[in-house]
């Protein structure tokens, strides 16, 4: 087997992270806004910061939404915009 190619249960588990990729995102998003409320130090709450761009960036954020949640660097702001993406992945309005 060449170093690119998959087994099927393997293939199987990259199907599904992609599949799932969304969902991983919100929790990945949420985690990080714990994060961010027990930093110690701007340096990493900066780190942190970048991770959420990263993340953002996966769950395909409109670009302004994104820069305002980035320009705010507020927890808060992000936690409530996580709270209305998961409504939406739920389908409750």
């Amino acid at each position: 087997m060449s170093p690119r190619e998959h087994s099927a249960h393997q293939k199987n588990i990259i199907r599904n992270y992609y599949e799932n990729l969304d969902t991983i995102m919100l929790q990945r998003l949420q985690e990080l806004v714990t994060d961010l409320y027990l930093a110690d130090s701007d340096a990493k709450r900066q780190r942190l910061w970048l991770r959420v761009e990263k993340a953002m960036v996966k769950l395909t954020v409109p670009a302004s939404m994104a820069e305002h949640i980035l320009e705010t660097r507020s927890p808060e702001v992000l936690a409530n915009n996580i709270q209305d993406w998961l409504k939406k992945a739920d389908g409750v309005k």
